[in-house]
């Protein structure tokens, strides 16, 4: 009797352990998927934030475009997502057009302050870097302690000699672009007025909405960040003006975002750039040490720009050029194609090991190359033609992870050249005896592109239009200014200016600074096949990468595609002047089994294992079935987001 009593405590004991582990069982597709697809015929919307989603879904119904309903998704998550995006941000996006059948870029970026000199700047990070000893401020979508980031680092005296933009304050500040990017996707493409797109986000932000869980992690380390700055941090983000964010379910209001969104609405985008808004912008800048000014609001542009691809195994893939970083996965794709990847095997770590090399080789070119096309001549069809890919492939060993990689020589006539302040001041150095080819220094710190806070969305109509639209403030809510009275913070992207003489990247007033955010798009047989994205800083060319050949090469379905295990190279080559000498590092998802890790660690990888920090996902798919359009719809499982179509 004894005996059979222990047979059952041990079964009991086990059946109790077991479905501890276990996860759920799925009667169809991939064991890991966390939910189905969505279906849709007439429209689809897929945000970070579930009210977001259904606030574009409800712009369809009323008769909007899909570009309606990218405007007031957009802004809504604007207000929800704070952490991420906002009015005081940047913004890229793909449209596909139906009726034409063709593909628009738009790069909505700002430029730096043109009354902000490189000399000032200069004096200015002088002043900043007597301190003994400080720490990168992290993003408030990174815990101190590392747990959805990455922890902070200490600066030592050596790093101290180079200078760098910091990430708080006025000097990484630029023009914000999104209400002008807004404006002119409206005038293309839009069929309801504006205040009608904007106006779901006022009535939230003056009736309040409960905050989700994720957005309410991120948001606790604003306070510690941003309240000894000037403005109004506090007052617009805390629920009592003193420092308690919303957590979880709590409601959160903000009066004056909703003011300033209907002040665009009534008045469109010169309300922002050239009225009342500027002026506020204006007047509290120059009252706290600020250097951007209404000049610089009244000279700001969007520039429409031709979507540039590579075709992968039949799938013509889109990405917009530089200043973003969205060549870097096209320029991946091109060298992965010469790998027969589905035989090798999704997640092996064959596989791992020519997707890492593959992107340390782009990651080189990245460094040197993307910039600002109005400062420098980026060698654009060099850099995306086949024979360079399959060049620079032979830098692949497959047996050892390399160490350092430089950039490649694409053969092109559309070389390097710098404007003429640029070329006098390399000339001077030159003459001084100086190196002036691309210095990296040893000692040389510098941010770390991998932390940016964005968010990426997509949307299609009745008719066929689809948007791929991604929006930053860039590093977590951004620099901490907040105007009192407006409602939003403003971006740090200026943070990533090189500070490096010579560097195409190079700080210089009224020049865009490099971009990380990057929307996606793929056409297949001249039709559109998927609008998609991977938000988070330096993640989003491999996120890219990765959700694609998840599809392509190893079959997974759309949602599949973004739940699968995901990994993340940190420590490369970077724009701002970093240098990578020992290899970097590889972050890796707990579903990429340990035996496969072993693998990449005696390959030469320096493995490890992070927690959030694999960006956001979202994607819809275009299928066709008995000849009737259907949209499938995805959102990532690692945020609070929603697809939902109808």
């Amino acid at each position: 009797m004894k005996s059979l009593l222990r047979i059952l405590l041990v079964l009991v004991g086990a059946i109790s352990v077991t479905s501890l582990l276990a996860q759920i069982d799925r009667i169809t597709g991939k064991s890991f998927a966390t939910r189905s697809e969505v279906l849709a015929r007439h429209g689809m919307v897929c945000t970070s934030v579930p009210a977001a989603t259904q606030v574009g879904l409800d712009i369809l119904k009323r008769g909007g475009s899909a570009v309606d309903a990218a405007i007031a998704a957009n802004a809504t998550l604007g207000l929800m997502e704070p952490v991420s995006n906002g009015l005081g941000g940047d913004l890229f996006a793909i449209v596909y057009s139906a009726k034409e059948n063709k593909l628009y870029g738009i790069n909505g970026s700002g430029r730096s302050p043109l009354g902000l000199s490189y000399e000032q700047m200069k004096v200015e990070l002088e002043k900043l870097r007597g301190a003994k000893e400080t720490t990168e401020s992290p993003s408030p979508q990174s815990s101190p302690l590392g747990k959805g980031g990455r922890q902070s680092r200490l600066v030592g005296e050596a790093e101290l000699s180079t200078l760098k933009i910091p990430p708080l304050g006025m000097l990484p500040i630029s023009v914000p672009g999104t209400v002008d990017a807004w404006s002119e996707l409206h005038k293309k493409f839009g069929k309801l007025k504006l205040s009608d797109d904007l106006a779901p986000a006022a009535k939230y932000a003056d009736e309040g909405f409960p905050v989700s869980e994720l957005i309410g992690f991120y948001w606790h380390f604003g306070p510690e960040l941003y309240k000894d700055l000037p403005g109004a941090f506090l007052e617009t983000y805390t629920l009592d003006g003193k420092g308690r964010t919303p957590a979880k379910g709590d409601i959160f209001k903000n009066p004056a975002l909703a003011k300033t969104l209907r002040l665009i609405g009534e008045k469109g985008r010169d309300a922002f750039y050239k009225g009342e808004i500027a002026d506020k912008i204006d007047k509290f800048m120059q009252e706290n040490g600020g250097f951007l000014r209404k000049a610089d609001f009244e000279k700001h542009s969007s520039t429409w720009v031709d979507p540039v691809s590579t075709n992968y195994r039949g799938y013509d893939v889109f990405e917009l050029p530089p200043n973003g970083q969205g060549i870097a996965t096209l320029q991946i794709l091109n060298i992965l194609e010469g790998f027969d990847l589905k035989s090798m095997g999704r997640n092996s770590a064959e596989t791992l090991h020519v997707m890492i090399e593959a992107k340390k080789i782009a990651w080189a070119d990245r460094a040197k190359f993307y910039a600002d096309p109005e400062f420098a001549k980026i060698p654009l069809a060099g850099l995306l033609s086949k024979e360079y890919a399959a060049e620079r492939r032979k830098l692949i060993d497959p047996n050892h992870a390399a160490k350092a990689v430089e950039a490649g020589n694409p053969k092109t006539t559309q070389t390097l050249t710098l404007r003429r302040e640029q070329a006098l001041r390399l000339l001077a150095e030159v003459a001084n005896g100086q190196d002036v080819c691309w210095p990296h220094r040893q000692d040389a710190y510098v941010p770390t592109l991998d932390d940016g806070d964005t968010i990426y969305m997509c949307t299609a109509d009745d008719e066929g239009n689809m948007v791929s639209l991604i929006q930053s403030n860039y590093r977590g809510m951004g620099s901490g200014i907040v105007v009192p009275g407006l409602g939003f913070m403003f971006q740090d992207r200026g943070e990533l200016f090189s500070m490096e003489p010579g560097h195409a990247n190079v700080y210089a007033p009224g020049k865009r600074p490099f971009h990380t955010i990057i929307p996606g798009f793929v056409i297949r047989d001249g039709k559109p096949w998927e609008a998609f994205g991977v938000m988070g800083g330096g993640m989003q060319p491999q996120g890219h990468v990765q959700v694609l050949t998840n599809q392509i090469d190893f079959g997974l379905n759309v949602q599949e595609a973004g739940d699968a295990s995901r990994w993340q190279h940190e420590g490369d080559n970077e724009p701002t002047g970093d240098k990578m000498r020992s290899g970097g590092y590889v972050e890796v998802e707990s579903g990429i089994p340990y035996e496969i890790v072993r693998d990449l660690k005696k390959r030469g990888h320096d493995v490890r294992f992070d927690v959030g920090g694999y960006g956001g996902y979202q994607a819809i798919k275009v299928e066709m079935h008995d000849g009737q359009r259907v949209y499938i719809g995805a959102s990532e499982s690692r945020k609070d987001g929603q697809a939902a179509g109808y």
